[in-house]
Order: structure tokens, then sequence, then C-alpha cells
């Protein structure tokens, strides 16, 4: 369950809607993401636009990004060129030599970035920085006390 301060963030901004789509549903099945996870209820409920800011980054609304873009194909890549598991979603484009990434699995969240940290990452040694997703949106949206 998304924690309060989230759902309160997201409708004091305008961006909480009550309905879900079907289509949202889709995009969030079609990358195998449980859909009663914290993870794909702020996605299936929390819109601003194709993505968030906050904290001098940007974080894809992967509802929006799965449906509007080649999301499947950045996931492929992403794969592909970093040699991430696949039960790893990237958060953002990996701009800057570095990126967040969601454990569908185990519903963490960790910053990799390039090199030292990525080995590490690779190698089992980077411990995730936030036990769930929703200590990362609150984290990430400077919720957290």
């Amino acid at each position: 369950m998304l924690s309060d301060k989230i759902q309160l963030m997201s409708e004091s901004r305008g961006w909480w809607f009550n309905d879900v789509t079907k289509e949202y549903c889709d995009a969030l099945l079609s990358i195998d993401v449980d859909i009663d996870s914290d993870f794909a209820q702020f996605y299936l409920h929390v819109e601003d636009s194709a993505t968030f800011y906050s904290r001098n980054q940007e974080i894809y609304q992967i509802c929006w990004f799965s449906i509007n873009s080649n999301y499947q194909l950045d996931l492929k890549r992403t794969y592909d060129s970093l040699k991430i598991p696949q039960n790893y979603i990237p958060l953002d484009n990996f701009e800057g030599g570095g990126g967040y990434f969601y454990n569908k699995d185990t519903e963490e969240v960790l910053f990799v970035s390039l090199g030292e940290k990525l080995n590490d990452f690779l190698n089992g040694r980077l411990i995730p920085q936030w036990e769930n997703f929703n200590m990362f949106i609150e984290w990430f949206f400077e919720l957290d006390d």
C-alpha cells in the first residue's frame, strides 16, 4: 500500500487519479509487474506528465513510457548493454552515467552508476539504498522527515 505521504503529496499537486485504466494495467503487466505492488499502485494512480522531476533529476512515468515510446526496446538495450538482470526496471534514462532501478522481485530500489558501482552491483556487493518503493518515492520527492 502506498504511504499516506505519497498519496497526500500527489493529491495536493493534482497528480492523483482514482480511476485505473486498463491500458496502464496492461502496460505494467507487459513488464511483469505485480499490479498489487506499491510500484504499480504509484504508476496506476499518479501522473504529472511523462516524467516526474525532483532532486534535479527525472524518473519515468513508467506506464506512459511503456505505451508511448519504445520502452520494451529501451529495456532490452539496458539489459544487454549493462548486463543488469531483467528483474530490475530502470526508472530513468541513465543519463549522466547512473540511474535508478526497481527490483520487481524484492521491491527494493537502488542507484547504480557506471564503473565500480556497476561492477559491485553485478557481483552482488551493492546493497540497495531503499528497502522498498515507498521509501524511494518519499526520498525522491523529499517527503522523508
